[in-house]
């Protein structure tokens, strides 16, 4: 047995597919199988089961890869103890971050950081919630800004910034005319709002106290924040955008939003890795960009804002 072995079964547990999994490890499809085979031998038992399409991992194997990938995440510590004792800014660093915060957060330091530190790679996945916490514990990230402090017991949060979102109002609704938005004043008939599963839905629909969007959200369930910006520009609707966001848009753009009135709600951007997180010169570089990239007032949590 092997760490390469172990790197395969995991492999070709994410992708179901033995062809796919040999592109993704950079080997040729019967040199993964044979490696799989053998330490299927040497076990005694078969890790995956092969007669059913997408490829599932047997009782017995789902155990196995549980444990792969405990050994390999702790493998990894080794280099980045040796890394850290030499405050090396070096190797590859793998960071996610929510699709709601990337577009916004990312072009105010990512280059710079790039550029004063060319050893460092820095890998960006933009995930959802729910898979950033669950490439987080499984060790298949270091480290993730999200939009809430973490529950899970392994991980551990650090508060970035605080932001507010504001209403982007097209000019044939009834609030543009209004200099403030209130919950009440939003119809959920008119509203484009990101599929569920965002935590940016979720935590608008508590502020508005709304359980549900109605049926014209259906018309675009796939939609990106962008795409329901240009739906408001061409006159259809009112949807929501952080505050970042606010930023790179044109002086017309901005004629089209509108805060709310107070208290004003706002969301924690939070750096979150797990408790045995060890790269800690790496997260400073990173951490101490992020916050100087962003206006001051957004380090803290302003007069008349409200977590939600």
């Amino acid at each position: 047995m092997n760490i390469q072995q172990l790197e395969y079964i995991l492999a070709v547990d994410t992708y179901r597919h033995f062809a796919k999994a040999a592109e993704h490890c950079r080997v040729t499809q019967p040199t993964l199988s044979m490696m799989i085979q053998k330490l299927e031998d040497e076990l005694g038992v078969k890790l995956f089961d092969r007669n059913i399409q997408p490829v599932c991992p047997t009782p017995a194997g789902r155990k196995v890869i549980d444990q792969a990938r405990v050994v390999l995440y702790q493998t990894s510590l080794i280099k980045d103890i040796v890394n850290e004792e030499e405050q090396s800014l070096k190797g590859t660093f793998r960071l996610a971050v929510l699709p709601t915060i990337a577009p916004y957060l990312l072009p105010r330091f990512f280059q710079q950081v790039s550029e004063k530190h060319p050893d460092l790679d820095i890998r960006i996945l933009e995930m959802q919630t729910a898979p950033t916490t669950k490439a987080l514990l499984n060790g298949e990230i270091d480290a993730a800004i999200i939009a809430n402090q973490p529950t899970e017991v392994q991980l551990q949060g650090d508060i970035l910034y605080y932001e507010q979102f504001y209403a982007y109002v097209a000019r044939n609704e009834s609030v543009f005319k209004k200099e403030m938005v209130r919950s009440a004043d939003i119809s959920d008939e008119r509203l484009w709002l990101l599929d569920e599963g965002h935590c940016f839905r979720d935590q608008l629909m508590r502020f508005c106290q709304m359980e549900k969007v109605k049926l014209r959200q259906a018309a675009y369930r796939l939609g990106s924040l962008e795409t329901f910006m240009r739906m408001v520009e061409s006159g259809n609707g009112v949807t929501f955008i952080p505050e970042l966001a606010t930023y790179q848009l044109s002086e017309q753009q901005k004629e089209l939003v509108r805060p709310f009135a107070i208290p004003k709600p706002a969301r924690e951007i939070v750096w979150v890795t797990r408790k045995d997180f060890i790269r800690h010169s790496v997260a400073g570089i990173l951490i101490e960009s992020i916050r100087k990239s962003v206006p001051k007032e957004m380090r803290t949590l302003q007069a008349g804002l409200r977590v939600v």
